[in-house]
């Protein structure tokens, strides 16, 4: 039977890749046309790379980071890239990972992605779904909620935080040459990791 770790990787990659026309589209109105096709390439070679009794999470993570940052192109190769290594850090050797293991995934990730990208949130980059994600996970947590309780309004502010990024002028990035015409348009980054984000609360609803 397939590790926890596994299922959920192929939860991530059977949403990306089902996406993958609709992030593409996203990404030709303000970057270089390419987010979803690259993303459904980068997990392809996860899924291929990826053993289905890997039990260490962490070794899995750091493994399908080093595949993104190999074989996604563009910007979202380095930082999708370095956000699963750096999660996969906070979780080597663990088999399992409780409330608090993933809020120190999320920031991991966060940590990672500003690092390398030198972002921060307002941008209009992926880190406008992921840090008020995070920040209504460790809400929830910390009122009691359980994983998937906590997860399901992550979700709900990444969504939220998607729908920001419709609002505000790109500074990062292809999106930045556009200015105030970025204006109007969704993140592709910011969508594929709520994407991600709803795939792992999947994955937990049916574990």
């Amino acid at each position: 039977m397939p590790s926890g770790i596994y299922k959920c990787l192929s939860k991530i990659s059977e949403q990306i890749i089902a996406n993958k026309d609709f992030l593409t589209e996203l990404d030709r109105e303000i970057g270089d046309s390419d987010h979803g096709i690259n993303m459904a390439r980068g997990f392809n070679a996860v899924m291929e790379k990826l053993s289905p009794d890997e039990n260490d999470i962490g070794a899995a993570l750091k493994k399908t980071g080093m595949t993104l940052l190999s074989k996604v192109g563009g910007a979202s190769g380095p930082l999708y890239g370095t956000a699963y290594m750096e999660a996969g850090k906070v979780t080597a050797g663990k088999t399992e990972i409780n409330v608090e293991d993933l809020k120190a995934v999320f920031e991991a990730a966060i940590a990672g992605i500003q690092k390398r990208g030198k972002a921060v949130k307002g941008e209009k980059t992926m880190l406008d779904a992921l840090i008020p994600a995070t920040e209504k996970y460790s809400q929830k947590i910390s009122e009691g909620s359980d994983i998937v309780a906590a997860l399901d309004e992550a979700c709900k502010a990444a969504r939220e935080g998607v729908e920001y990024t419709k609002t505000i002028i790109a500074t990062k990035g292809r999106a930045s040459y556009l200015g105030e015409r970025s204006i109007g348009h969704q993140d592709p980054g910011a969508t594929s990791m709520a994407l991600t984000l709803e795939a792992i609360l999947d994955y937990l609803k049916t574990k």
